[in-house]
């Protein structure tokens, strides 16, 4: 089992957040993992960016080469796109589709939605929607989470218990907010492929 993935989005939306469920899965049923230094989280609002590889064997590089990302994981669509030379032929962007427009020349909408639903395997979903009506706005980045779990190669519930186990220091409405979040996103991902 080896997955790349590179993770984008903007500072404050939780890609940290998901990286970490991700990690704690990921070690919790001894899978190796490596994660380059995130950058971009010196800013609320700068774009944020990090590599995480994981794999059943040694994992020598954090780094993950150019057209060999299995998956994009964003919270964003423009920074989905900004990695797009590091997704593999086969590989799945798997993004939020409302954009975050955080610099005065952001591209049009309708223009980054064509150039998402030109890619071979893309999920475009309204996650803030998703989130708020999963209980929580804040949630938007385990909808994500939930919409990118069927092409992780790890069980749905291990994502579950990495979820309770970070966010359980914050009570169980939390948890079962981000629980909830995370299953909508899977069931949405799961219609669209």
């Amino acid at each position: 089992m080896k997955k790349d993935i590179i993770l984008a989005g903007v500072g404050g939306q939780g890609i940290l957040s998901i990286a970490s469920v991700i990690g704690v899965a990921a070690v919790n049923i001894g899978l190796h993992l490596k994660q380059a230094e995130v950058h971009g989280m010196s800013q609320r609002g700068g774009d944020v960016q990090s590599h995480l590889r994981l794999s059943d064997k040694i994992i020598y590089s954090d780094l993950i080469p150019y057209g060999k990302a299995d998956m994009i994981i964003s919270v964003e669509p423009m920074e989905s796109l900004r990695y797009l030379p590091y997704l593999s032929p086969d590989g799945w962007i798997i993004t939020s589709d409302k954009p975050y427009v955080n610099v005065p020349n952001y591209p049009q909408h309708d223009s980054l939605l064509k150039e998402l639903s030109a890619i071979k395997h893309n999920i475009a979903i309204d996650a803030d929607k998703i989130a708020k009506d999963s209980g929580s706005l804040r949630s938007a980045n385990m909808v994500i989470l939930g919409a990118s779990s069927p092409f992780l190669d790890i069980e749905y519930d291990r994502l579950e218990e990495a979820i309770k186990m970070i966010f359980g220091r914050k009570g169980d409405s939390v948890v079962n907010v981000n629980l909830k979040a995370m299953k909508a996103g899977r069931e949405i991902a799961e219609s669209k492929i």
